[in-house]
């Protein structure tokens, strides 16, 4: 029984067995294998698609090893999109909607960063905390509030993967518990705005996973 919205987020299995968290897995073995001679549709939009962000990143980075910092950044991407769209079907279990998956996404990554960072490009680490052109008298306060933001951006990405993937999933079950109250006309009104509102979620759960990267990539910008 659903006490209240939030209630749609979680694990409807047992703690002995959680078979919910099984979902996250499923990427691996939605991703296509090369045993065939000639690549499917599906293998040539993915390579496509790999190839474009691969670009993309490269261009980004502009590291001498862009190809393994790349190949992580769009491994990354695929895992929290597929899960992202599997969660807009019926009967499989959010996992990106729980803070306990995306802050364990982000804040390994952050602080493997964060270590890169300070031990290879300390000067450089300590530069990006003081903005060029500040004023003396706001020295130290620019110091704490870069500081403070540089450790809180795990936190915050973890919170807006999380907090889209609720919010899209709470409206659309806000509109189900609708259809039991209203006359056939509303009904009609309510499953298009469902439709609607679906089609947004197939945009949002696609737009989060590359938003989520793309702020990797711009922090990996900043310790190199």
């Amino acid at each position: 029984m659903m006490t209240n919205l939030f209630s749609t987020f979680d694990p409807s299995t047992s703690n002995l067995l959680a078979l919910n968290w099984l979902s996250l897995i499923l990427p691996t073995l939605l991703v296509p294998l090369n045993f065939w001679v000639k690549k499917t549709r599906m293998e040539m939009l993915i390579s496509t698609i790999m190839k474009t962000l691969h670009n993309e990143f490269k261009n980004l980075l502009n590291w001498t090893f862009t190809m393994g910092v790349t190949s992580f950044i769009i491994m990354v991407f695929w895992f929290i999109t597929i899960n992202n769209l599997m969660g807009l079907m019926p009967y499989i279990f959010t996992a990106t909607s729980h803070m306990v998956i995306t802050l364990t996404l982000a804040l390994p990554i952050w602080l493997s960063l964060m270590i890169f960072g300070w031990l290879n490009n300390t000067s450089k680490m300590f530069a990006h905390l003081l903005p060029m052109g500040t004023p003396p008298a706001l020295m130290m306060f620019m110091i704490l509030i870069e500081s403070i933001s540089n450790i809180i951006r795990p936190i915050t990405l973890s919170i807006r993967l999380s907090a889209n993937m609720i919010a899209g999933h709470l409206l659309l079950t806000l509109l189900g518990n609708q259809g039991t109250i209203y006359n056939m006309k509303n009904n009609i009104l309510i499953i298009n705005t469902q439709l609607l509102l679906m089609t947004l979620e197939l945009a949002v759960a696609m737009i989060q996973g590359y938003v989520f990267i793309i702020l990797i990539s711009l922090y990996t910008t900043e310790i190199h």
